[in-house]
């Protein structure tokens, strides 16, 4: 049974206080309150490994904010002589001590974390002192290569993400079209692997692939507003972006292609479908 993690698990038998689940050397408690309406005994259930208010580990199946050695963004519930604890979802709120504390934390704000394993008391806890646990090696990724990031922060320069809950990212600000949640979790395309290690990322694919794409965007625009986009080359920048959270640049690139595809006529108030 791991700590921290999603489990899949026997359920052993019913009891008053819940359903006992694992096997003949382990058990652990899902509470009466998360035991589903209908269950078998001998059937297996995935439920969330934490521990409880006495330090006993516990199953649940409410779905926490952040897994053992994950990053994310949470808000501090309260504080007191110890340290600071985040909401991450679930009933015991996630401790941060003080020495974990980039800067001192604040109730009702919110922090970039990362969730660890105290090997010494064997309890979660999470830690804003983050740059310790992003990887120092040099990535394998490829240009256009699809990964999985999470918005970490925003800056003048662009937005920074974590790839792969592992690697440091940026998305240069002239290239983000939509809005921006901290903590939100997305997909992106590699843009290139810099000599000294740092990634440059995209919303978007690059190349060939990302005219594909952008002409499907636009074409679906243009189906739902009964064949007519009434955007052109000489439209601003900032209108394109607002209906097709594309830039200019792109939208031209899109529109070339569904015009040599002949499905697409362009005038001077807009384009067309045929």
């Amino acid at each position: 049974m791991k700590i921290g993690e999603y489990n899949t698990l026997k359920i052993l038998r019913d009891t008053k206080v819940g359903l006992f689940l694992g096997d003949d050397q382990q058990d652990v408690l899902l509470p009466k309150k998360y035991v589903p309406k209908e269950f078998f005994i001998g059937n297996e259930i995935t439920v969330f490994l934490y521990l409880d208010h006495e330090e006993r580990p516990v199953a649940t199946t409410l779905k926490p904010y952040v897994k053992l050695n994950e990053f994310a963004h949470l808000k501090v519930n309260y504080i007191n002589k110890f340290g600071a604890f985040l909401d991450w979802g679930l009933e015991k709120d996630l401790f941060v001590p003080f020495k974990e504390q980039a800067k001192q934390m604040e109730v009702g704000k919110r922090y970039l974390i990362y969730m660890y394993l105290d090997e010494q008391t064997n309890r979660l806890a999470a830690t804003s002192k983050v740059n310790k646990y992003f990887s120092e090696e040099i990535s394998n990724f490829e240009p256009n290569e699809e990964v999985e990031v999470m918005i970490s922060h925003i800056t003048d320069l662009g937005v920074n993400v974590i790839i792969e809950n592992k690697f440091k990212g940026l998305v240069f600000s002239d290239e983000v079209f939509k809005d921006i949640k901290l903590g939100t979790k997305t997909k992106a395309y590699i843009k290139q692997v810099r000599p000294d290690g740092k990634i440059d990322v995209t919303f978007k694919k690059i190349g060939l692939e990302a005219i594909d794409d952008d002409a499907a965007l636009v074409l679906k625009e243009l189906k739902a507003n009964n064949g007519f986009l009434g955007l052109h080359d000489k439209s601003h920048p900032e209108d394109i972006k607002t209906v097709l959270q594309m830039s200019k640049k792109a939208f031209k690139k899109a529109v070339g292609t569904l015009y040599k595809s002949r499905i697409i006529d362009i005038k001077d108030n807009g384009i067309f479908l045929k």
